[in-house]
């Protein structure tokens, strides 16, 4: 274990949160909605996620048929016209092929159009076709993300910023607009490099884990990093979140059987461009097992898995990945209801 505190050292101070990627669904018949009934369908999932009280709600980016959402902030923007206490923001900002400026300034004024409720989460993404789309060259890829965290970092003290390095002009004494009223919200996404673990730590961001694959408990020696190097940077100890997909139903079994199809096929469908080899049921039953990644099943059965997480990692904030392919909208809307009404109490009842 860590010798450095966690956040949230109590049941009640741990947040619960929803995420999703704007997966493109189908509808009962099985026909593809179109992107704009998509984006609509999630300003609608996000105003449930308000109303049963959940602490969180990202959007994340994306430039490729399977989702629909490219520009997060906008999404986001609409939410919270319609929304009034849950934290709005994203899952994640592809930082690496944007320009931090544009970042800051976006999510300020979406912080401003919220009454304070903005965040951005930072991170690489797991795609690249956002960096030929705004012509970033590949062999960049760590060096733009690199000298970007590090003008972002600056951007959100609000205050006058110098700065030079090869990924774009160099700023000399800029001041940037809006200004927030309380201070802007910032976390690294992380999908398991010790490198951006201790990055996230130096820069004095929240940590977000990405727990796709694995038992959580691989990942403590992460936390215990983040911990380490926020301490040996002089930060005041910072939070850790994990991001994991999931899917709940009134029954184990009607909950497998929803979210097989949509695994399987996004699974498959990444997989062919990227070597993996075919993903089936027996692969499935694994994954929302205890050494599984997925959180999949009866309220009662991914309550267990994730307090256990949360007890394993001493993380402060939970995000349920709750898109997942073609997964319906109506399923989605009884898996939100369901998290938050009765998964994330009985959480609360077990961790107590």
């Amino acid at each position: 274990m860590t010798d450095q505190p966690d956040i949230a050292s109590t049941p009640d101070e741990v947040a619960f949160g929803l995420d999703t990627f704007g997966d493109v669904t189908v509808d009962a018949q099985g026909n593809r909605l179109s992107d704009a009934q998509v984006i609509r369908n999630i300003v609608d999932e996000a105003v449930l996620a308000d109303q049963i009280g959940l602490a969180s709600f990202g959007v994340g980016e994306h430039h490729r048929r399977e989702f629909a959402v490219s520009s997060p902030e906008i999404v986001l923007a609409a939410a919270a016209g319609r929304t009034r206490g849950i934290r709005l923001g994203t899952a994640v900002t592809v930082l690496s092929s944007d320009d931090p400026v544009r970042v800051y300034e976006r999510f300020a004024t979406l912080d401003a159009v919220s009454n304070g409720r903005a965040e951005v989460t930072l991170g690489r993404g797991s795609f690249i076709e956002s960096f030929p789309l705004f012509g970033y060259d590949l062999a960049d890829y760590e060096i733009l993300f690199e000298e970007k965290l590090d003008l972002f970092s600056k951007l959100v003290t609000e205050k006058p910023v110098t700065w030079q390095g090869r990924t774009r002009a160099a700023l000399t004494d800029a001041d940037v607009y809006p200004k927030t009223e309380h201070g802007l919200k910032a976390w690294v996404g992380v999908g398991g490099s010790p490198e951006s673990v201790v990055r996230a730590a130096r820069y004095g961001f929240g940590l977000t884990l990405a727990i796709i694959g694995g038992p959580a408990v691989r990942f403590r020696p992460f936390v215990d990093l983040f911990h380490r190097s926020v301490s040996s940077f002089g930060h005041d100890p910072l939070p850790v979140a994990v991001h994991s997909p999931g899917h709940i139903a009134d029954t184990d079994q009607q909950a497998w059987d929803e979210a097989y199809p949509s695994f399987e096929g996004m699974y498959n469908t990444i997989g062919k461009e990227r070597g993996w080899p075919t993903y089936n049921r027996l692969r499935f039953q694994h994954d929302v097992g205890p050494e599984g990644a997925l959180y999949v099943g009866s309220p009662e059965t991914v309550a267990r898995k994730i307090a256990d997480t949360i007890r394993t990692l001493g993380i402060a904030r939970f995000d349920l990945k709750y898109s997942n392919g073609t997964l319906s909208h109506e399923k989605l809307m009884r898996s939100i209801e369901l998290y938050g009404t009765r998964v994330v109490p009985m959480v609360r009842e077990m961790l107590a």
